[in-house]
């Protein structure tokens, strides 16, 4: 049995200047997993995954299969706690939790680059093969930078409803301009210096800008009410899933204010979309 982590959206997302490869994201590790459990077979010709509609882990147990010396068959178990099409990196945490489990149980070496040249051959992936807050090139799914480890944080979210599939919105033309690429290449600055500061309102700052920034792309009704709410409530800021349909305000559990900025924000995304999720994000103290 293996796991891998989601991520609510991105703090950043967008594209660098002078880079073959410019689209880049940065991740927001959240306590909500993937499971995935292998059982070899004696009969190759038997492979199946459940949920059955996991075709994309299916695909990638096949890939690794068809690189054994022997053919084998098996049974691929999911078990997720992160919803699907929403923008939490669910698929991403499908597959890296897939490619852990054949791995562990053909006792076949996973580390991260082997499994990075398998997902690029199936769809644009999140940097959940890495501890920490991670800068990523989705696209062609290589690490870009490690940032390191923030203090814990709540992400209060709302969810506009819909799913998005990251692979349909990977092909929409991004229409970033110099100045665009200038600004976000300066926010991965920023944001890089802030997270090994610890420096949380700085987070806060970079992501609500990554997310107004993303309103060329996937437009969200919410964000500007949600600015609101977060100003109000005294937040750090927005973070929202650039490919997805949720958005959150982030607090910070260790203000003394936190519980009663807990339940303003909480009681003022209820009343603007009926719903309301609190997550909570995964330190990694080891990391400094």
């Amino acid at each position: 049995m293996s796991s891998a982590y989601g991520t609510f959206g991105e703090l950043l997302q967008g594209a660098l200047p002078d880079r073959a490869e410019g689209d880049f994201l940065v991740t927001l590790p959240i306590a909500r997993w993937a499971t995935a459990t292998f059982r070899t077979s004696d009969d190759p010709a038997t492979l199946e995954v459940v949920p059955r509609h996991k075709k994309k882990a299916l695909r990638l147990v096949s890939m690794i299969l068809a690189d054994l010396p022997s053919p084998v068959g098996g049974r691929l178990t999911i078990d997720s706690t992160l919803p699907e099409g929403k923008g939490l990196a669910s698929s991403s945490a499908d597959l890296v939790a897939t490619a852990r489990a054949v791995g562990n149980a053909l006792g076949v070496a996973m580390p991260p680059r082997r499994i990075e040249v398998y997902l690029a051959r199936i769809e644009p992936t999140d940097g959940v093969l890495y501890p920490g807050i991670v800068a990523f090139q989705h696209r062609s799914v290589r690490l870009l930078a490690r940032l390191g480890s923030l203090p814990p944080m709540a992400v209060v979210s709302v969810d506009e409803g819909g799913a998005v599939d990251t692979v349909d919105f990977n092909r929409i033309p991004k229409p970033f301009t110099a100045a665009h690429k200038s600004e976000y290449a300066d926010l991965l600055e920023r944001l890089s210096d802030a997270v090994a500061r610890h420096d949380l309102a700085a987070v806060g700052a970079v992501a609500t800008r990554s997310a107004q920034l993303n309103q060329m792309l996937r437009h969200k009704w919410a964000l500007a009410p949600l600015l609101d709410v977060c100003r109000d409530a005294g937040g750090l800021g927005i973070v929202t899933s650039h490919s997805g349909t949720t958005l959150g305000i982030l607090l910070d559990p260790a203000d003394p204010a936190y519980p009663h900025r807990l339940a303003a924000t909480a009681q003022a995304c209820e009343e603007l979309t009926g719903n309301v999720t609190v997550y909570r994000t995964l330190s990694f103290p080891e990391m400094g």
